[in-house]
């Protein structure tokens, strides 16, 4: 089976990853065994050859002001 690894910057976040889903706000990621998990981040690289996907934390956006 094909599972992945992600990193978020530096980070791993999760291993054996089966489905990633682009969400508001970042991206739902699911394992066979575990509960689904959200990571606040957008996709800047996919290498499936080695099975590792790379986010980049999302920054919040402001408006002045605030």
């Amino acid at each position: 089976m094909c599972q992945a690894t992600v990193y978020l910057g530096d980070k791993r976040v999760a291993e054996d990853v089966i489905s990633l889903q682009t969400v508001k706000g970042g991206v739902k990621l699911r394992t066979l065994f575990e509960e689904p998990k959200f990571v606040p981040g957008l996709v800047v690289e996919i290498d499936f050859l080695k099975h590792r996907v790379m986010l980049e934390p999302k920054e919040e956006h402001r408006h002045e002001g605030d």
